[in-house]
């Protein structure tokens, strides 16, 4: 899911959190991979991990009161992965989504839900009019000087902001060595992901007091559908498309080894940080 680029730049000193595939990169290449999945929009839709059942039951826990009734804006929507299960749990959910690619496909998959475009970093929606703000794979896009006032904004009191991550578990060795091959392949640290996401990365405006809860799951999926999985993430987006299916391919020759039957235990751990407004 995503949220586009702002005036927000950021670099390896900069707090805000970046997830496996959102490594901090200079302005222009962080600019072409928020665009990158308006055109990989249905790849992300098909194989991107979902979120698990106990995810939504630690934002009720956390919150107090269940989602079922609640007014939620899901923001960077992106395909709508997690408006979806926030809208089965029973919430009356508007996303919000800028852009193109991603919104159609939004549509194209929940056409009864409603999507408005806009970013987090100007909220298209009205003053104290939420009781949840949801950011998804998203939040590393904005401008958290400017997100976190504008989620206070449009929060009712004693509403909530939460934002979560699926991580990838990387004390599990096959993920282990997955993700050190990606790093030579792409010079990135993809073990900077958990070290980036705290309280302090969230909101470096101290606006906030954050809980944090990890949830830990996995999903068994074909090669085919892991593969296309880690081929929509921005880093490869914006790769040469030929040396990324090299890559690709070596890949999975190495996952057939580790799992000869064809199909792939993905494991993750979802990072959630969810901050109350005063009632």
């Amino acid at each position: 899911m995503t949220t586009p680029t702002s005036a927000h730049h950021p670099t390896g000193a900069h707090p805000t959190p970046q997830p496996p595939d959102e490594r901090p990169t200079p302005a222009p290449a962080r600019t072409a991979r928020a665009h990158s999945f308006n055109a990989a929009a249905a790849q992300y839709a098909a194989n991107r991990p979902s979120y698990p059942p106990a995810l939504f039951d630690a934002i009720e826990d956390l919150t107090g009161r269940p989602l079922a009734g609640t007014r939620v804006a899901d923001i960077g929507a992106g395909t709508g992965i997690a408006t979806a299960l926030l809208h089965a749990r029973g919430a009356h959910v508007v996303a919000v989504e800028p852009g193109d690619g991603m919104a159609a496909q939004f549509r194209r998959t929940l056409p009864r839900i409603p999507i408005i475009r806009g970013t987090g970093d100007d909220l298209p929606l009205t003053d104290d009019s939420l009781d949840l703000v949801t950011y998804a794979q998203a939040w590393h896009w904005t401008d958290p000087a400017r997100a976190v006032p504008e989620a206070l904004r449009v929060l009712r009191p004693g509403g909530a902001l939460a934002l979560w991550w699926n991580t990838d578990a990387l004390d599990v060795p096959w993920i282990a060595e997955a993700a050190a091959r990606t790093e030579r392949f792409f010079h990135i640290d993809v073990s900077a992901e958990k070290r980036n996401v705290n309280a302090r990365a969230a909101d470096p405006t101290g606006l906030l007091d954050f809980t944090r809860r990890t949830v830990r799951w996995s999903r068994r999926v074909p090669v085919d559908t892991h593969l296309a999985n880690i081929g929509s993430h921005s880093v490869f987006l914006v790769h040469d498309a030929e040396r990324t299916a090299s890559f690709l391919a070596e890949e999975r020759e190495h996952l057939l080894r580790t799992f000869p039957d064809g199909f792939v235990e993905e494991v993750y751990e979802v990072v959630l940080f969810l901050a109350e407004t005063p009632a």
